[in-house]
């Protein structure tokens, strides 16, 4: 795991977009529907970009960090003495 979260942002969507990808691609080759009707199954270019969406959305961004007392680093409260 330390290998990936070495990585930037950009990197980890393209690794899990690919690994979406083949994802897609498999589910339409072992389970995918041959009668035509189902919109994402029954082909393999809808199914394999389905899965690479899937793959880049499950890619956060950068977690926000919680901002620091207004500039101030002292962990009292205004009013309150020291």
């Amino acid at each position: 795991m330390e290998f990936f979260s070495a990585l930037n942002v950009w990197q980890k969507r393209a690794i899990t977009g690919v690994l979406g990808a083949t994802a897609g691609y498999a589910y339409y080759y072992y389970i995918g529907c041959m009668s035509g009707t189902c919109p994402i199954t029954s082909n393999p270019y809808i199914s394999t970009l389905y899965g690479t969406v899937v793959g880049i959305l499950l890619i956060s961004g950068k977690k926000k960090t919680q901002k620091e007392n207004n500039g101030n680093n002292s962990t009292t409260t205004p009013g309150e003495k020291i």
